[in-house]
């Protein structure tokens, strides 16, 4: 049977793949926060109109299309400035293997920790902020080197739970704060390192190690099948039966 276990490597072009999309992972977080920001002044300079008008309000069926808006509202500069830095951080190593995978981890995050907040959050409140879509990041860094096989980035994944496990006290209830989104986000973040992972990578490391392990065998089995076929050659039959000997022995039989 061939075998089809694929090595854990860092691969020989994997710093360099990472320099190249280093640039467009930096363009495209700083577009963010960027229109995160302005929607932020708009939204101060109306007195948080926005945030009352288009946060989630938890079981109204009228503000479910609020999912989609309410990440990009926040009641406070402290709020934004919180989620800020841990977007931009996270975003940008979810961003540099790829802004079209990036965009669809985005949808992801923002679909299933606003659904989450809408569903179990408590009535009576409007929950607003990205702070979901931070923890989907985070829950996609934490699993992708090992969906991909990138030894690179099961290290930024550990790195990061490291250096930001204080984030993860955030995921139990607290008064004033969504964690129901927080946890929402983190699971699309774990569930889309699998929806996105690096299939052509995969289909490559998975091809070369059946080619390898066909070839072995191939070389393994080389001396036999020359004993076989020269005994067949210089094997000679004698009496009676001789010729329906070599027809049989022609047939393979």
């Amino acid at each position: 049977m061939r075998a089809r276990h694929r090595p854990w490597t860092v691969r020989p072009g994997d710093a360099e793949s990472l320099l190249a999309e280093a640039r467009k992972a930096l363009f495209v977080m700083v577009g963010f926060l960027a229109i995160l920001w302005i929607i932020q002044l708009a939204n101060a300079a109306d007195h948080y109109q926005l945030t009352m008008n288009y946060g989630i309000r938890p079981h109204d069926v009228r503000s479910l299309p609020d999912i989609v808006v309410a990440p990009f509202l926040h009641v406070s500069w402290t709020h934004i400035e919180s989620n800020s830095g841990p977007l931009f951080i996270f975003g940008f190593l979810a961003a540099y293997r790829g802004v079209v995978r990036f965009l669809g981890l985005t949808g992801l995050a923002i679909l299933v920790s606003g659904f989450a907040a809408w569903l179990f959050g408590a009535a009576n409140t409007i929950g607003v902020g990205a702070s979901g879509v931070v923890f989907g990041y985070l829950g996609y860094i934490l699993v992708r080197g090992f969906f991909d096989r990138r030894g690179i980035d099961i290290l930024l994944g550990l790195v990061m739970a490291l250096c930001f496990a204080y984030q993860f006290t955030v995921l139990l209830p607290h008064n004033g704060i969504g964690w129901q989104a927080h946890i929402g986000g983190l699971a699309a973040g774990l569930v889309g390192g699998w929806i996105f992972r690096d299939r052509t990578a995969a289909d490559r490391s998975a091809a070369a190690a059946d080619s390898t392990t066909t070839a072995q065998a191939a070389a393994g089995s080389t001396p036999a099948a020359a004993q076989a076929t020269g005994a067949a050659v210089t094997g000679t039959h004698s009496g009676p039966r001789a010729e329906l000997h070599r027809q049989l022995d022609g047939l393979g039989i």
